[in-house]
């Protein structure tokens, strides 16, 4: 789920990543931190045919699963990056494809880790969640992943889809303030008639279909009213 400041932060990102390389990796680190629940450290690292080229971490011993990963030549950032998919390590434990990564892994206390990549050309932007828990990150629920394709346009210098990464920066923006909206109108209902979060998703839903409005326009009215008048 979208972060509620994630959509000023996208705006952030693309703007440091336009002078800055290293500072918009550091920030891509620090974002992913506050917006990936159970998420205990980061690390994103540029790459140019399979060669490190800068990289930030939120944690030194993090930056020293990069480095394990570019001296043994295998790892979760070099398949995301084979792969174009991300690399998923569900328990460092029993994880058998990494032997050099799994260990330093367990070394830093990291149990679980999903690595995303973007690439261009020969260049690739990798972005790697470290949990301190088996099975802690769900790669299917990682809101920055949408993030990291705006950032790596930006970063990697793709100027020809510069129009593209803006126009998803303002998709971005919008999603978070109508899930914002939608959320602070679920509060509302919940308060009023004591029910759970999917029981007052699903009264908006119904709203929405019997006035034929949008659930944000109905989320909207519910929160103008619950300032002083009846829902």
């Amino acid at each position: 789920m979208l972060g509620r400041d994630l959509a000023t932060q996208t705006t952030e990102l693309l703007r440091i990543a336009g002078t800055s390389e290293a500072r918009a990796l550091d920030r891509l680190v620090s974002v992913a931190m506050t917006q990936v629940p159970s998420c205990a450290g980061a690390s994103a690292v540029t790459w140019r045919d399979g060669e490190l080229l800068h990289s930030a971490s939120s944690h030194p011993d993090l930056a020293g699963l990069t480095d394990v990963q570019r001296r043994a030549g295998r790892g979760p950032a070099l398949t995301a990056i084979a792969t174009g998919q991300p690399a998923h390590c569900p328990d460092t434990l029993a994880e058998e494809r990494w032997p050099e990564y799994m260990a330093c892994a367990l070394r830093s206390g990291v149990r679980c880790s999903v690595t995303m990549v973007h690439q261009t050309g020969g260049m690739a932007l990798t972005l790697a969640l470290f949990g301190a828990r088996p099975r802690s990150i769900d790669p299917d629920q990682i809101s920055v992943a949408e993030l990291l394709v705006v950032v790596g346009r930006a970063v990697l210098g793709n100027v020809s889809d510069y129009g593209d990464t803006r126009r998803t920066a303002l998709q971005l923006s919008d999603a978070a303030a109508a899930r914002e909206l939608v959320d602070q109108a679920k509060g509302v209902l919940m308060h009023a008639f004591s029910c759970s979060a999917e029981e007052a998703l699903g009264r908006l839903r119904e709203m929405s279909q019997q006035r034929n409005i949008k659930v944000t326009e109905v989320a909207a009215r519910i929160i103008e009213a619950s300032g002083g008048g009846n829902i």
